[in-house]
């Protein structure tokens, strides 16, 4: 039998196609319990944004099929909440019910079970401090059993930490041990970010996540305790250029807030206070607001009585000040001292008023 030479060259290319190894892929399949929303969210991070899915959902069921370039933390999210899932190129199965969204059966993922085994392993002082922030209510208004409360949060934020510091170094490689370090650079002060930072493997540091860390850093080091401020000029609340080199010579506590933000509002009758008892003695405070709607950011100056000087270029969590200083979260603040010194971070409730008392005699 006669075999034509070009009918023989693409069966064997035919033949070595379907041979090869097909690329994995990523799947979610899911049955959540509850689930009533017609659509839910796949949101992948891509560089400083994110590629997001519509997925169809249909009596709590969905399925999502995409590609993972490594193994990084993705968001899905609902109308109402969201959950978060470690993620690689494999078949994941989500099973459980909406309104215990924390306790989803996740099976398939293994830096999801790894993030688990990490979440397992920190649960003793998760319980203790859900138990704490509920005591919150009871203890408005009396700033003895305030600052006790803070002094036991603040004991079980460092020891959370020592912990995460434990398992970074025991796990270098691992996506969960840079989303850890990356949890930590959002209000975190640079030095010890950093020091954590460098226990990450060289392999994770160079990852797509690795790297946005690294960004994330050189811009906190800027902003870091004993560096000179980073002046800017941005319009008050009539439009008028403010500058903060202007404030020179004086203590400056700048804070960084917003009116739709809910801690930033509770937060503020404790700045007043502050303000109201040191202001006599070299001592101010400069507002920076990430609001976008001049409407609202007035209506709240007003009504949370904030007497000090307000300024924003009602650009949101664009604002360019915002950017500059690294402020991914608020309420946030920086103590600024009398030479234009960044002297001091985070300084909120009984621990404001304590640092202040120290340095203003």
């Amino acid at each position: 039998m006669k075999i034509h030479t070009k009918t023989m060259f693409a069966a064997l290319l035919l033949t070595a196609a379907c041979s090869q190894p097909k690329a994995p892929v990523a799947s979610i399949t899911a049955s959540i319990t509850g689930l009533k929303d017609s659509v839910v969210f796949i949101s992948i991070p891509v560089a400083d944004s994110a590629k997001t899915d519509t997925v169809p959902v249909k009596d709590g069921q969905f399925t999502w099929t995409g590609t993972i370039t490594e193994p990084q933390k993705i968001y899905i999210g609902t109308a109402t909440r969201y959950l978060q899932l470690f993620m690689e190129n494999t078949a994941v199965t989500i099973k459980g019910n909406i309104d215990s969204i924390n306790h989803l059966q996740i099976t398939g993922s293994a830096s999801q079970d790894a993030y688990k085994a990490y979440e397992n392993s920190i649960a003793d002082i998760s319980a203790q401090q859900d138990t704490l922030y509920s005591k919150y209510d009871e203890v408005q208004g009396n700033d003895t059993a305030e600052a006790a409360l803070e002094a036991k949060l603040e004991a079980l934020r460092l020891q959370r930490r020592e912990r995460s510091k434990a398992y970074i170094k025991a796990h270098p490689e691992s996506v969960v041990s840079v989303d850890l370090v990356a949890d930590m650079a959002v209000m975190g002060e640079y030095a010890p970010v950093d020091s954590v930072f460098k226990l990450l493997s060289p392999v994770a540091q160079q990852t797509a996540a690795g790297k946005k860390l690294a960004a994330r850093l050189a811009i906190l080091q800027k902003s870091a305790i004993g560096q000179p401020m980073i002046d800017f000029t941005q319009g008050d609340v009539n439009g008028k250029p403010v500058r903060l080199s202007d404030f020179k010579g004086k203590y400056v506590l700048l804070d960084f807030w917003a009116s739709w933000c809910g801690p930033c509002r509770a937060e503020n009758p404790n700045v007043l206070k502050a303000y109201n008892k040191f202001k006599d003695k070299n001592f101010t405070v400069v507002g920076v607001s990430l609001d976008d709607k001049a409407d609202k950011w007035k209506e709240a100056i007003e009504k949370d009585g904030m007497p000090w000087m307000q300024v924003s270029d009602l650009k949101g969590f664009r604002n360019e000040v915002a950017q500059q200083y690294g402020i991914q979260a608020i309420p946030c603040s920086f103590l600024i001292d009398p030479q234009g010194i960044i002297i001091a971070k985070e300084l909120r409730g009984a621990k404001l008023h304590t640092q202040l008392a120290e340095i203003l005699k």
